[in-house]
């Protein structure tokens, strides 16, 4: 998770503009959409058989030689 990056919302001006909204918008589906996105991931990591293929191939990577 280290593609983790900042998003700053544009100020909202004194009058009503629907690009800006629009923009907000997007800005913000788009942040729910990477959190969701993570949290599936997150999700398929922790699960029995992912884990357990996981485990596999770690345990089969310790025993090659590297170099």
């Amino acid at each position: 998770m280290a593609d983790i990056r900042n998003i700053s919302l544009p100020i909202a001006s004194i009058e009503y503009d629907n690009s800006n909204e629009a923009l907000t918008r997007r800005t913000l589906e788009q942040a729910i959409a990477d959190l969701n996105n993570k949290i599936i991931t997150v999700q398929k990591m922790q699960s029995p058989v992912t884990s357990k293929a996981s485990k596999k191939h770690q345990f089969l990577l310790m025993g090659m030689k590297h170099g």
